[in-house]
């Protein structure tokens, strides 16, 4: 399915755009909202192109990402999830579904706890956001980029073929911008938010959780913590999966999306 790429301002930030569907996301397919992990949104990936046959999917680079602007307002995670509210505001987008991986995860998690009048459901992929004792995490700034890639994704073969693409100067340049704002964002405390845990009980929409089994950035002891903190929130993993489902296993984690909402859009998930 086609999709357009524009930037669209909002609050005086202006950020990129992809989407399918119609502008005013109405008409016959229900609206997804997708908020991408801290590599960026700079393709239209399969994961994508799945949602979209079902969706009017909506894609923005985050402000800080990519060809978005960096407002100087941009200081952490809650300041995306109130720019995406207002987002949400300006587009006059109603009953969305919300689907947030890594980094876009834990700003999904944030909005859902601010405001879920304009959402139908959530769904966090790998999500950061929430910290539990104990649990051992790898560092993905620590090394270079081919050691933070393979520490990312289970499945090695997937790695070498990501590795041997070629990438434009552009798009290294996109990539550094990318790290640096996400290192803004997550350095401290490293990739969780203290205070997030004891209002995620404010969420009060349908929720689904999808974890590779093999996540070493969010082990998914971590999606059990949100499944606990969550009414309602159910948890999926995805075995032979790292922390990278949309791209380690598109099909299967889009198809879990399409049939969650279904049933959401049924009456069978309420939570």
């Amino acid at each position: 399915m086609a999709h357009t790429e524009s930037i669209t301002e909002v609050a005086g930030t202006r950020i990129k755009l992809m989407r399918s569907g119609s502008e005013s996301g109405a008409g016959s397919k229900p609206t997804m909202l997708f908020l991408h992990g801290a590599g960026g949104a700079s393709v239209w990936l399969p994961f994508m192109e799945s949602l979209a046959q079902q969706f009017n999917l909506l894609v923005p680079e985050h402000p800080g990402f990519g060809d978005s602007d960096t407002p100087d307002w941009l200081q952490r995670v809650d300041d995306l999830a109130y720019y995406y509210l207002d987002l949400l505001e300006a587009l006059d987008l109603r009953q969305v579904h919300l689907v947030g991986h890594s980094l876009g995860g834990w700003t999904a998690a944030a909005l859902a706890v601010k405001d879920c009048s304009r959402l139908a459901s959530l769904t966090l992929i790998s999500a950061a956001g929430v910290h539990v004792r104990g649990v051992e995490r790898i560092d993905n700034f620590m090394g270079n980029p081919e050691e933070t890639l393979r520490g990312l994704i289970y499945d090695q073969s997937i790695a070498d073929q990501l590795l041997a693409m070629e990438v434009s100067d552009a798009e290294r340049e996109r990539q550094l911008k990318n790290r640096f704002t996400t290192a803004k964002l997550v350095w401290h405390p490293r990739s969780y938010d203290p205070h997030l845990p004891k209002w995620l009980h404010r969420i009060r929409i349908p929720t689904q959780l999808i974890w590779g089994d093999h996540d070493q950035l969010f082990p998914p002891r971590i999606g059990e913590e949100y499944e606990r903190l969550i009414p309602g929130a159910t948890l999926t993993l995805l075995p032979g999966c790292g922390h990278l489902p949309p791209i380690e296993q598109a099909d299967k984690t889009a198809a879990l999306v399409v049939d969650f909402v279904n049933n959401v859009s049924a009456g069978e998930g309420a939570a």
